[in-house]
C-alpha cells in the first residue's frame, strides 16, 4: 500500500470522514508546506503521548486527576453523567454547571453488543456510594434512543442509593449530540432538568 493510500485509509476511519473526504484531506496535506504537516503530526503524537483518561471521572487530561476533579471550587454535591468526554466541553460552554462529571465511555446499545459491563457504570456506582456530600446525579446522556435506554438503566442503578437522580430536559434535538449543541440550548436543558421517575 502506498503512503497516500495508507493515509487515506487512516483518515477514513475518523468519524464523519468518508473515502472521498479522506482522499481530499490527503491531497490537501500534500500541498501544504512541510512545516505545517510536521506540526500536525507532532500535535497528533502529543495526544498519544500526553493525554489519558482521568482515573476519577474519565475525562481526557494531561494530569491525573483532571483539572475539573482537582478544582476545589467545583460543587461536589452534584455529579453530571455524560456519554463521552467531548460532552463535558459542551456542558462547560453553557456556564450553567459547576459540579463534577463522570464519563461513561458510550451508551447502552444491545443491538451493537454494548452492555453495562462495557461502560463505566460500576465505577459510577462506586463513586456515588463513596461520594460524601453528593446529593444529585444529573444524567446527561444524548437524547437518542440509546441515550434514553442508558438514562433509564442509570436511574435504576442510582435511585436505590438514596440520592436525587435528574435528567437534562429536552431542548436538545432528538438524535443530536451534546458536542454539537449551542451554549444556550445546553444551558436551558441544564436549568430545566427533571426528576427521573418510572
Amino acid at each position: 500500500m502506498s503512503a497516500i493510500e495508507q493515509l487515506t485509509v487512516e483518515l477514513g476511519k475518523l468519524p464523519g470522514i468518508g473515502r472521498k473526504t479522506a482522499t481530499r484531506l490527503t491531497f490537501h496535506l500534500l500541498k501544504q508546506p512541510r512545516g505545517a504537516v510536521e506540526s500536525l503530526a507532532r500535535a497528533i503524537q502529543a495526544i498519544v503521548d500526553r493525554i489519558a483518561p482521568c482515573s476519577t471521572c474519565g475525562n481526557f487530561s494531561e494530569a491525573d486527576p483532571c483539572s475539573i476533579c482537582s478544582d476545589s471550587r467545583r460543587d461536589r454535591s452534584m455529579l453530571c453523567v455524560v456519554e463521552e468526554a467531548s460532552d463535558i466541553e459542551a456542558i462547560e460552554r453553557s456556564d450553567e454547571y459547576r459540579g463534577l462529571y463522570h464519563v461513561l465511555g458510550g451508551h447502552l446499545s444491545p443491538l451493537d453488543g454494548i452492555g453495562p459491563e462495557d461502560l463505566r457504570i460500576d465505577d459510577l456506582r462506586r463513586r456515588v456510594e463513596n461520594g460524601s456530600g453528593l446529593r444529585e446525579v444529573i444524567v446527561a446522556t444524548n437524547p437518542s434512543m440509546e441515550g434514553e435506554v442508558t438514562a433509564t438503566y442509570l436511574r435504576g442503578v442510582l435511585a436505590p442509593l438514596g440520592l436525587r437522580v435528574t435528567r437534562i430536559a429536552r431542548g436538545l434535538p432528538v438524535g443530536g449530540d451534546l458536542e454539537y449543541a449551542d451554549r444556550s440550548t445546553i444551558a436551558q436543558a441544564l436549568v430545566a432538568r427533571r426528576e427521573m421517575t418510572e
